[in-house]
């Protein structure tokens, strides 16, 4: 495993599984939300990867620069209901203790947001700029409980996902998922969190020259998730009708973005 984590402190969740509590339903995600989560301490680093479809729905409380909140869609959600950016903060970012680390890698449409950091990047001009996710003051925590909390989302919370062929050229796969395995594979362990997301960025921007968002349900949580888990959580779809999408990082606070990137 190529960042040191353990078969057992792994977890998949995907839409093809035989054992039913393997599958990707919203009770079983935030079953594993709680798996992931207890017993953190200083010193853990821990990996939530979704590969999956994402959605939006109307913000009543005011506090969304877009007046939207971001979601992801397990299995089940026109049954259960979606899964709300609200609650995953409160789930997988509130509880990181100080000395722990989250990374969040979201693979889906309207993704930019959707773990709720209160910071955010964007490429501007080559260049990466900090902002505010937030139109007023929230009204409820959206931190961390002294620890590092980190999201790599797919694309920003206005676009779509794509998935392609152009990555693997040989099949279809998560686009966001594949340039960023293709980053850390190709500058290794001198890159940094700039370097990641400005080369996902431009790896998308070259690969995708048409095509669209969308794809199945397989989301895969990982208690600190390796390169070949990543592959696990891969979506299928097509590439009609895509629009550029944009990487975005997202953060519980700013920090200086030539910090050396590490799980």
């Amino acid at each position: 495993m190529k960042f040191g984590f353990r078969p057992e402190n792994i977890l998949f969740m995907t839409d093809d599984q035989s054992d039913p509590l393997r599958l990707p339903t919203r009770h079983n995600m935030f079953m594993g939300f709680t798996w992931l989560m207890t017993g953190v301490k200083p010193g853990d680093s821990l990996v939530f990867h979704y590969s999956g479809h994402g959605s939006q729905q109307r913000d009543y409380s005011g506090d969304e620069l877009d007046g939207m909140n971001e979601t992801l869609c397990p299995l089940d959600y026109k049954r259960a209901g979606e899964i709300v950016d609200d609650e995953l903060n409160r789930q997988l970012v509130n509880p990181v203790p100080k000395g722990a680390k989250l990374h969040a890698i979201v693979d889906a449409c309207h993704s930019g947001s959707v773990m709720d950091l209160p910071y955010s990047t964007r490429v501007v001009n080559g260049r990466l700029e900090w902002r505010s996710e937030y139109a007023r003051p929230t009204r409820a925590y959206k931190g961390t409980a002294g620890g590092f909390a980190v999201q790599i989302g797919a694309a920003l919370d206005s676009q779509t996902a794509a998935d392609t062929t152009k990555l693997s050229g040989y099949t279809s796969t998560g686009a966001a998922t594949y340039a960023f395995i293709q980053a850390i594979e190709q500058r290794g362990t001198t890159m940094t969190y700039g370097d990641l997301i400005l080369c996902m960025d431009s790896t998308l921007h070259h690969a995708l020259g048409s095509g669209g968002g969308g794809g199945g349900l397989s989301p895969a949580m990982m208690g600190g998730g390796a390169l070949g888990g990543l592959l696990g959580g891969m979506l299928m779809g097509n590439t009609s009708n895509y629009q550029r999408q944009q990487p975005q990082l997202s953060c519980a606070w700013t920090f200086d973005l030539g910090y050396k990137f590490s799980l």
